[in-house]
């Protein structure tokens, strides 16, 4: 056995052989239940024979979901294959916020994949329904931006042709889910909507590749996680300005401004957005700046990001909701708050009289 089926099949000698060194299993716990939607995550306490082999007490192993519509989006998507490939090649090139990978293996094509990695226990997660503060959300722009910075203008390369456009097959195929799962979404969490945003919900869905293609075209590309929300992001204390960012299966590439909105938009209680947005996105300008990103203003920046809302947090909301299974209250309390949250700060950004000005254009 190469690729462990379940957490049952993860056994000492496996893990010694991956390590490198002899371990034995002391424990081995699920964390994040109805966190990680994607994927299974255990926290592994182990015992070294060989203390010079520097092995950490503990590690996290991620499996893929053990729920099988889970499993299939996984796959449909390329989402597993995503992950993997980014911890094996491009990791080791960003300056901060990635945590040590002991291993990532995957069987192309399929759900059985399994990453071994450092044990982030020492941090802190905070719930998306209870949201980040503004000081936490500054530490993560600042690590998006820098990671963000490494990539910048740099993705439209042949080489880096595995990692799905914004504009490519990927959307085009959540775009046609959107339509079908629609009213399935509306039933189930229409009631948690501002007003405005059913009828924003309707414009979205079977119009998120036209949303994805306006921005693409005018802003500058980079490689983006897709899914930067807070509980992918584990956080040391706030004078320290730690952030670690996990769980990389949706990365795509195009422009930086979806990944800033989609923290903001859905990470943020609407209010503390409201207050902050306008500093936080002049921080990730800078922190880019800073990193050596030039010909891209501050205008265009919150131009950018004003127009993002209209892009992966309605997403994410909609297939999450429409068409996942959601078992736990934790699930459908979490689409809740992407759903209300994502759906207010379009609003808040004209997202109306954007969808109307794109599909006005078409």
């Amino acid at each position: 056995m190469t690729i462990p089926k379940n957490m049952t099949e993860v056994t000492s000698n496996w893990l010694s052989e991956k390590l490198g060194a002899i371990v034995e299993i002391r424990s081995a716990n699920q964390i994040g239940q109805g966190v990680g939607l994607m994927g299974d995550i255990f926290r592994v306490e182990l015992d070294c024979q060989n203390e010079a082999a520097n092995i950490p007490s503990s590690v996290v192993v991620k499996l893929p979901s053990s729920f099988e519509e889970n499993r299939a989006q996984g796959v449909a998507l390329g989402m597993f294959e995503a992950e993997v490939r980014f911890y094996q090649s491009l990791a080791p090139k960003a300056p901060v916020g990635l945590p040590k990978i002991f291993h990532a293996e995957i069987e192309p094509g399929s759900a059985d994949f399994v990453i071994i990695m450092e044990d982030l226990s020492r941090l802190t997660l905070v719930s998306q329904t209870e949201g980040m503060s503004a000081g936490q959300a500054e530490a993560a722009v600042r690590v998006l931006a820098s990671i963000h910075a490494v990539w910048w203008g740099k993705v439209q390369v042949p080489e880096l042709e595995w990692i799905l456009a914004m504009t490519g097959p990927r959307i085009e195929y959540v775009d046609q889910l959107l339509e079908q799962i629609l009213p399935v979404f509306l039933e189930g969490f229409g009631h948690c909507l501002p007003p405005g945003g059913a009828e924003l919900y309707q414009r979205f869905a079977g119009n998120y590749l036209n949303f994805n293609t306006t921005l693409a075209k005018r802003s500058p590309w980079t490689l983006a996680h897709q899914d930067y929300r807070v509980e992918n992001l584990m956080f040391g204390a706030e004078d320290t300005g730690e952030v670690m960012v996990i769980d990389w299966q949706g990365i795509g590439r195009g422009p930086g401004a979806y990944d800033l909105a989609y923290l903001l938009g859905g990470s943020l209680d609407i209010e503390v957005r409201r207050q902050h947005e306008s500093d936080l996105v002049t921080i990730y300008h800078e922190e880019l700046s800073r990193n050596g990103v030039v010909d891209y203003s501050l205008k265009q920046a919150f131009d950018d990001y004003g127009f993002a809302h209209l892009m992966g947090g309605l997403a994410t909301a909609m297939v999450t909701g429409g068409s996942m299974d959601l078992s736990n209250e934790r699930g459908k309390q979490l689409v809740e708050t992407m759903a209300s949250r994502h759906i207010t700060a379009a609003l808040d950004h004209h997202g109306l009289t954007l969808a109307d000005q794109v599909l006005a254009d078409r």
